[in-house]
């Protein structure tokens, strides 16, 4: 089996369309519903929510001391949103969980997999 992560993407400033609490309420059945298939399957391995990138330091060497900068390490709109690190057989199994994960939380989502983790 090879380790895949399935990156949730966000764009800065691209509003989604707001939902109601009930709409709310059936998301979050759908992904813990998706995340308990996942784990009955034994691709589950463990996922992460990020704060924006806002929050974010980066830590660099510069002239042999470390330095500290605030914000994130790429000025982009888009940002890492939270991530799956999962299990599969294949690409191509990986890339069907990332389907799931897509259709339940209406983000993109982009499959890589780990260096030296392959079966």
């Amino acid at each position: 089996m090879t380790k895949y992560m399935l990156s949730v993407h966000s764009v800065e400033g691209e509003a989604l369309a707001p939902m109601t609490d009930e709409e709310m309420q059936q998301s979050h059945k759908q992904v813990g519903i998706l995340e308990q298939e996942m784990k009955s399957l034994g691709a589950w391995v463990f996922s992460g929510r990020l704060h924006g990138p806002d929050t974010a330091t980066v830590v660099r060497m510069s002239d042999g001391k470390v330095l500290t900068t605030d914000g994130p390490f790429a000025e982009a709109r888009e940002h890492l949103g939270g991530f799956y690190i999962i299990e599969a057989e294949d690409l191509d199994a990986a890339i069907a969980w990332a389907s799931k994960v897509t259709e339940a939380i209406k983000a993109p989502i982009e499959v890589r997999p780990f260096a030296g983790f392959a079966a």
